[in-house]
C-alpha cells in the first residue's frame, strides 16, 4: 500500500479503525469483479493493486462512508422485557 495515499485518506476519514474497514470492504468489491462496483471509480489505475484503488477513490471523494451511531437503549432497539407484577 502506498503510504501517501493512507495518510492522504487518513486525513478524510479521521479514525483509522473505520479507513480499515472502509478500504477492506471497497478490495472485497473491486476483487469481486463484475459489473457496477466493480469496476474502479479513479481514472488511472495503472500499477495500483486494490488498495491503492480504492485508497485513492477515498481521497478523491469517489466514494464515502456513514458512520452508524449506537442507539440508546429504548429507541428503535430491541425491545426490552418488561417483569408483570402479580
Amino acid at each position: 500500500m502506498n503510504s501517501e495515499l493512507c495518510k492522504l485518506a487518513l486525513e478524510k476519514v479521521v479514525n483509522p479503525n473505520v479507513l480499515v474497514n472502509v478500504v477492506s470492504r471497497r478490495v472485497k468489491q473491486l476483487n469481486a469483479g463484475g459489473g457496477g462496483m466493480g469496476r474502479p471509480l479513479v481514472q488511472d489505475t495503472t500499477g495500483m493493486g486494490a488498495a491503492d484503488i480504492a485508497l485513492k477513490e477515498i481521497v478523491d471523494g469517489a466514494i464515502d462512508f456513514e458512520l452508524l451511531l449506537p442507539q440508546p437503549e429504548g429507541e428503535g432497539g430491541a425491545k426490552s422485557k418488561k417483569k408483570k407484577k402479580g
